[in-house]
């Protein structure tokens, strides 16, 4: 009866650790993708116009990307 005992034990403790290990992945890897999910963008682009196209970053005055070239958004100026 004691071996018994002892080996639902042991087959209790290991199920314990082995969920334990599913759930310490399974958040790391949430937390890795609720990392990827950041803007690739910086958290001031004041004075700046960005590109519909490419993403790219231009001047609050620029007509054109001048990454990719293609027109940009009109806008009125930062400063009105």
């Amino acid at each position: 009866m004691a071996t018994t005992t002892a080996l639902i034990l042991l087959l209790a403790a290991a199920s314990i650790g082995l969920v334990a290990v599913v759930l310490i992945v399974w958040r790391r890897r949430r937390e890795a993708a609720d990392a990827s999910r950041e803007s690739p963008y910086a958290a001031s682009s004041e004075g700046e116009k960005r590109c519909p196209q490419c993403g790219g970053g231009n001047l609050w005055m620029d007509d054109h990307c001048v990454h990719c070239g293609s027109r940009l958004p009109d806008s009125q100026s930062p400063h009105t």
